[in-house]
């Protein structure tokens, strides 16, 4: 079993040998046995109980005023707990025996004529028994332990400083969704100098029903086509190319807007147009049918809408 006592205290068996040593002495073998215990430990905690006997004899002869009530009652209980069984052990056993012998006396004073009654002997001194002194001694051990034990425990550790944690950042503002190109063509035409330009149906078959416009501005160099009525693609065959004709340029080599494809059900499409090159003077829109990826040049054998600026 492990020593549970706390540390720097002494265990019961040095509080036994030291006592006996102040009360009565110690054999040959209980030295011994001291010795191989904790020398500072049993030094210490040695002188703390000679000064109590001393103090406790001095109480005891002195013959002068009572301990205090509180003191004495706590005195006694650690006592009486401590020896307890020694005070059980202590008593008379053969109550029978007693009775015995005072039923002989009387007896026995019944039958002799009474004596002259002889003068009191002098009491003598109360002499404190020697489980007396030990208990008081143990009392008092008792207390020098509780002091031995609460002067020689460890300091009280230092409070342990309380560390907020950093304080955490907001989340960045969620950032507004990119406005549609529908949202960017209305912007477009908000502006004063954006040409709108309508896109009408050629002869081509791929032209049926198409209908739409040309929003440009030649400032930001930015535009949308709007469509309704161009038939779906399927980008794997073909794609829908936009050219911008420039009247500072030659004819036969249109500016290229780039490809884009319309879904199926799509109905009206809004679609940017991407110039590769500065349109200084837009003349013309068309949207021909080419290869995936689109040309450098175009055939212009389908064209599907065309639009003029006058």
């Amino acid at each position: 079993m492990s020593d549970t006592r706390p540390q720097g205290q002494p265990d019961e068996a040095m509080v036994d040998l030291l006592i006996k040593q102040v009360t009565e002495g110690l054999s040959p073998a209980e030295q011994r046995a001291l010795d191989v215990m904790d020398s500072e430990l049993a030094t210490a905690y040695l002188r703390d109980l000679e000064r109590a006997a001393a103090g406790v004899t001095l109480a005891g002869s002195t013959g002068g005023e009572p301990l205090p009530e509180a003191l004495s009652a706590r005195i006694a209980q650690q006592a009486a707990e401590h020896f307890a069984a020694a005070e059980h052990s202590a008593q008379p056993s053969n109550v029978a025996d007693l009775s015995e012998v005072r039923a002989a006396a009387a007896e026995k004073a019944r039958v002799q004529p009474p004596l002259a009654p002889s003068p009191a002997p002098a009491p003598a001194p109360v002499r404190a028994t020697r489980f007396g002194g030990y208990g008081w001694l143990a009392a008092a051990a008792c207390l020098v332990l509780a002091i031995f034990g609460w002067v020689r425990s460890p300091p009280p550790l230092p409070p342990v400083a309380v560390v907020a944690p950093p304080p955490v950042a907001p989340p960045p503002p969620a950032q507004p969704a990119p406005p549609t190109a529908a949202e960017e063509r209305a912007a477009l035409l908000a502006k004063t100098d954006t040409l709108k330009i309508p896109l009408g149906a050629t002869k081509d078959p791929a032209a049926a029903g198409v209908s739409g416009d040309v929003v440009w501005d030649p400032v930001t160099q930015r535009g949308f086509l709007h469509f309704a009525g161009l038939a779906p693609n399927d980008p794997a065959i073909h794609q829908y190319q936009i050219w911008i004709f420039d009247a500072g340029r030659d004819k036969r080599y249109p500016v290229d807007g780039g490809v884009f494809d319309v879904p199926a059900n799509a109905g009206e499409v809004v679609i940017p147009i991407r110039a590769s090159l500065m349109v200084r003077k837009p003349a013309a829109f068309a949207v021909t049918v080419e290869k995936p990826g689109g040309v450098v040049v175009s055939g212009r054998e389908h064209v599907v809408a065309l639009g003029a600026t006058s």
